[in-house]
């Protein structure tokens, strides 16, 4: 009995951590916490810990909604069917609950420390489950949707810090918003027979062709460009010393050799490669920035 107990207490931590895409959202909890840091003059822990668990709740929510209105599609593609709501794990009414509560104490939470932040987080939402979600079985330009939601999360944090909206976090937003053309395509690229299956078209020209690809190492070089911009001075508060402008710079050399290698190989090995580059890059970008603000 204790067993069973603790196998179905498993489960239901499992199946919670799936709904709200865990992992996703503390990377991207993570992103908003370099932004606030970047924006700071001295850190308040408490505005630190609120970000953390309002931007967590702003994405758990977004992502289960999106698992509500793609359950029929999810049950057609092997990589979504083993979720909660498709498998028959999980009732819907209990992730609207789930959702609905999130959006709430994701939204309070926010507005506790600045107005501005609260309705960037909405406004995420928003875009993220009515917007971008139904755009994917329609055309390849919800990425282009997806990707502004996708880039809030290291422009909040600034956002959060200075309860203002300027160059500096403007420019947050630019390099994560162009970083996640490369990172979802390559995604998309890899998984195209699956989500073929639920009618996702992700790709910018709908296959795994060399248009798709260039466009890939076009918005890689965006992404660079952007990334080392602070260094030239035109930024506001946001600086970024020759040193680590050359970290970031050689990161992005990183990425666009994946890039570049995706153009010429065509596989689902490349793309998967890439994806991986592109998670470690803007990682490390994140890193350097932050730390380049505190060493000088």
């Amino acid at each position: 009995m204790n067993y069973s107990n603790s196998l179905s207490a498993s489960s239901v931590i499992s199946d919670f951590k799936e709904i709200t895409k865990m992992r996703l959202a503390l990377s991207v909890v993570f992103s908003s916490l370099a932004g606030y840091l970047l924006g700071v003059d001295t850190v308040d822990f408490k505005t630190l810990i609120l970000l953390a668990f309002g931007g967590y709740f702003m994405v758990g929510a977004s992502n289960a909604f999106n698992q509500i209105i793609e359950k029929d599609l999810d049950a057609l593609m092997d990589r979504t069917k083993n979720r909660p709501i498709p498998a028959g794990r999980m009732s819907v009414n209990t992730a609207f609950i789930i959702a609905s509560v999130f959006t709430l104490l994701g939204i309070i939470i926010l507005y506790n420390i600045n107005k501005q932040t609260a309705m960037f987080g909405a406004i995420s939402i928003f875009l993220y489950t009515s917007v971008y979600t139904p755009l994917k079985t329609k055309t390849p330009l919800s990425v282009f949707v997806g990707a502004i939601p996708g880039a809030i999360p290291f422009m909040l944090g600034w956002v959060a810090a200075t309860n203002d909206f300027g160059i500096e976090p403007g420019t947050l937003f630019a390099l994560q918003f162009f970083w996640q053309f490369p990172h979802f395509w390559s995604i998309g690229w890899f998984l195209f027979d699956d989500y073929k299956k639920g009618g996702f078209y992700m790709l910018p020209t709908g296959k795994q062709d060399k248009g798709t690809a260039v466009q890939v190492i076009m918005y890689t070089v965006w992404t660079i460009l952007v990334s080392i911009m602070p260094v030239l001075g035109f930024t506001g508060k946001l600086h970024l010393s020759i040193p680590s402008a050359c970290i970031v710079f050689v990161l992005g050399l990183g990425m666009l050799f994946y890039a570049v290698q995706l153009f010429k190989k065509m596989t689902t090995k490349a793309a998967k490669q890439l994806m991986l580059a592109s998670v470690s890059y803007i990682t490390l970008v994140q890193i350097v920035y932050v730390i380049d603000k505190f060493i000088r």
